[in-house]
């Protein structure tokens, strides 16, 4: 193999990475799948199998699928725009449109199989989340672009499904646990809520017609906030419910305080942050510390005293 061929065949398996856009949805999916599995066993006194890797594995191919298929749905608009066509492998020409597709094809196949392997209930919720995915994006249905339906499959297929896809590989009965799917699905909209207010008058401009564009940006911003407060007090029910471990209550301590002492600058997207956008990154660091500390003590690779 020649140099040059060489060089080729590496920026294109770059590029297959980066129209899976891994950074942008790998560190809320961890830590959901994994809290979904455990909240499953634990009252049980069990433990997780393979499975969990399994469900989590589909979870991260799912999401791989809803954002690689977007870039392929978004590339003429992006191709349009300086700073996106950069961003977006299929605009900028790194990967063709069939190439992406091909490729969108074989995550999508991979996602379902490895729900499948995760059991019954987990398939019909992964498959589920799939065709949320393909509707949220997909011409003509674009549900990101049409009111309400944008933030009710954002805070389903990007939070609340990936928690039950982890609890349903497990267990049957939620009871509780649905409190906790509310708060990650209203974590969910709020996220979306708060990237809409950013990004309202480019949007209006564009003659986009979202759920902010639809109620304008103050409404919009009071719905964030509403949905915070909805979810830190069903997380709040949940915890008293006796749904997690004690001493995870000292890490998460732990972990406001230093967020308070230290605070971010940026949003999720590396933004300025604005109206609480910088407890966005270190919430997801929180998140995961928690969540793959659980796991470990879960499955007997720490002691916890």
């Amino acid at each position: 193999m020649t140099k040059a061929a060489a060089a080729h065949h590496s920026s294109k398996i770059v590029a297959v990475i980066r129209l899976s856009r891994w950074r942008e949805h790998v560190p809320f999916t961890i830590p959901l799948t994994i809290v979904g599995g455990l909240l499953a066993v634990e009252p049980e006194a069990a433990q997780v199998d393979w499975r969990i890797f399994s469900v989590l594995a589909a979870n991260v191919l799912a999401m791989s699928f809803a954002f690689m298929l977007n870039n392929i749905e978004d590339a003429p608009d992006d191709a349009l725009d300086v700073h996106k066509r950069g961003q977006n492998v299929i605009s900028s020409g790194l990967l063709s449109r069939r190439e992406g597709i091909l490729l969108t094809i074989a995550t999508f196949i991979a996602a379902l199989a490895l729900y499948a392997a995760s059991g019954a209930l987990a398939l019909v919720i992964g498959g589920v989340t799939l065709a949320l995915c393909y509707l949220y994006s997909a011409h003509p249905f674009r549900f990101k672009a049409r009111p309400f339906s944008d933030v009710v499959s954002h805070a389903l297929m990007l939070s609340g499904l990936l928690i039950a896809a982890g609890y349903f590989t497990y267990g049957r009965d939620p009871r509780e646990v649905w409190l906790v799917i509310a708060a990650a699905s209203l974590f969910s909209a709020y996220g979306q809520f708060y990237n809409q207010v950013v990004d309202y008058e480019v949007d209006k401009e564009a003659g986009l017609k979202n759920t902010a564009v639809l109620l304008g940006k103050g409404p919009t911003s009071i719905l964030g906030h509403l949905s915070i407060a909805v979810a830190l007090l069903c997380m709040l029910a949940a915890i008293l419910q006796g749904l997690f471990p004690v001493w995870l209550g000292t890490i998460l301590v732990i972990g406001v305080v230093t967020t308070i002492i230290f605070p971010w600058e940026f949003d999720m997207r590396g933004n300025l942050a604005q109206e609480g956008g910088n407890v966005q990154r270190p919430g997801l660091i929180i998140a995961n510390l928690l969540a793959l500390i659980w796991l470990a003590a879960n499955m007997g690779w720490i002691t916890i005293l």
